[in-house]
C-alpha cells in the first residue's frame, strides 16, 4: 500500500482550546489534496461514584450542538506535559466540587475526532468522594447531579445523551466494574 504523506502544514486559526491547520497531503494517485487538522493539547475526564454507586454527572451548554448535556466531569490539559491524573483531579474538584484523597483508577484513552482531530481523553475512576464546593471558571455555568448507571444507559440508548466520552466512559466502567 502506497503512502499519503503531509507535505506542509499551515495555521490557519490559533483558538482557545483548538488551533485549525490546514494540512497539505500528497496521496497515492499523485494528487495534492488539502484536509483539516484541529490540534488539540489533550484532555482528561473523570467518573465520580458515590458511595451508593451512583455516578455524578454535570449539565452544561454546548454551543457547537446548540443544547444542553450531562456529561462526565472533563477538561483540557493546562499544558502538553501536564499529566492527566492531575488534570482529572482538578476536573472533578472544579466542576463537581468533589475531592477524594483516593488514587484516582485509569480507565481508558480515547481520541473523540480521528477523523480531523487530534483530541486524546484520558479517563479515571474516582472513589471515596468527599463533598466541597464548585471552582467554576469564569464562563461555566454547570449544574451537577448524581444517576444510576441504569439511568445513564437509559439517556444513551434513548438518545438523550450524545457525548461521547461519556458514553465510552460509562459503557467501560459498567462492562469492567458492574459484570
Amino acid at each position: 500500500m502506497e503512502e499519503i504523506k503531509r507535505i506542509n502544514r499551515e495555521l490557519v486559526y490559533k483558538g482557545k482550546i483548538v488551533d485549525f491547520y490546514k494540512d497539505t497531503m500528497a496521496i497515492p494517485n499523485g494528487n495534492v489534496v488539502f484536509w483539516d487538522h484541529l490540534e488539540h493539547q489533550g484532555a482528561a475526564a473523570v467518573i465520580p461514584v458515590l458511595a451508593d454507586g451512583r455516578i455524578v454527572l454535570v449539565r452544561q451548554l454546548r454551543n457547537s450542538v446548540e443544547k444542553y448535556t450531562w456529561e462526565i466531569p472533563a477538561g483540557g490539559l493546562d499544558g502538553k506535559d501536564e499529566p492527566t491524573i492531575v488534570a482529572a483531579r482538578r476536573e472533578l474538584a472544579e466542576e463537581t466540587g468533589f475531592t477524594t484523597d483516593e488514587e484516582l483508577e485509569f480507565l481508558i484513552s480515547i481520541h473523540t475526532i480521528v477523523a480531523y482531530g487530534n483530541e486524546k481523553i484520558d479517563i479515571y475512576v474516582a472513589h471515596g468522594l468527599k463533598e466541597g464546593l464548585q471552582h467554576l471558571d469564569e464562563d461555566e455555568f454547570l449544574d451537577v447531579k448524581a444517576f444510576t448507571v441504569d439511568e445513564i444507559k437509559e439517556m444513551i440508548y434513548s438518545g438523550k445523551m450524545t457525548d461521547a466520552k461519556t458514553i465510552s466512559a460509562i459503557m467501560s466502567y459498567s462492562d469492567k466494574y458492574l459484570k
